[in-house]
């Protein structure tokens, strides 16, 4: 049997680590680097050297940026009332590239997840609510995915924000149950922002 190379496996036990990728994928990509010229890997090594360097994270909505604000809270022509809550900055890129949503977002960087450990602690819930206390704000959609986790987050994220008298709308049809934003089409997240209802919470809750 012929002993593998350490570094080798440090490239597969590093790819491993990366989300939807189990140990099998991650020695098919290594592999895979192996064999592409050296110029093609460090190239790659290089774009992710640069990405940890370069981009970071808005201080205002929490979106992946390389300047602080990012492009979206320092543009003029943004709709500053409204407020779109996403889980990830994948999903705000999702929703930006529909082309029907004019206002601002934050990012949550999750969703409540009791069974991963992720609780509201975890997510960037203060820092969205901190942003509802000047009063400009009239309305936050709340547009986190539609499977459990998600509703259970929107519902959360209701509770709060019911009391500081502000609008909340949820994304309503054209995302079937279970499925995540990031991969639907553009006419379909339209078709859901167009469509967003306003949450309603039963007096006793």
């Amino acid at each position: 049997m012929i002993k593998s190379s350490e570094a080798v496996s440090r490239l597969i036990a590093g790819l491993a680590r990366l989300p939807g990728i189990g140990r099998k994928t991650a020695s098919r990509l290594a592999f895979h680097i192996l064999k592409v010229p050296r110029e093609e890997a460090l190239e790659l090594a290089e774009a992710i050297r640069d990405v940890k360097d370069r981009v970071g994270f808005c201080t205002i909505c929490n979106n992946i940026s390389e300047n602080d604000p990012c492009h979206i809270c320092s543009d003029t022509q943004r709709k500053k009332n409204i407020i779109c809550v996403v889980e990830e900055a994948m999903d705000l890129a999702a929703l930006e590239k529909s082309e029907h949503f004019h206002g601002l977002y934050h990012v949550l960087g999750g969703r409540i997840s009791p069974l991963d450990g992720i609780g509201p602690d975890d997510l960037k819930i203060k820092e969205l609510l901190t942003r509802l206390t000047d009063g400009s704000v009239e309305e936050i959609v709340i547009a986190t995915n539609p499977n459990v986790e998600g509703e259970a987050t929107a519902l959360y994220l209701a509770k709060l924000i019911k009391p500081l008298g502000v609008k909340i709308t949820r994304i309503a049809r054209g995302l079937p149950v279970g499925s995540d934003l990031e991969y639907a089409d553009g006419m379909t997240l339209s078709r859901a922002m167009e469509g967003r209802q306003e949450i309603h919470l039963d007096s006793h809750e």
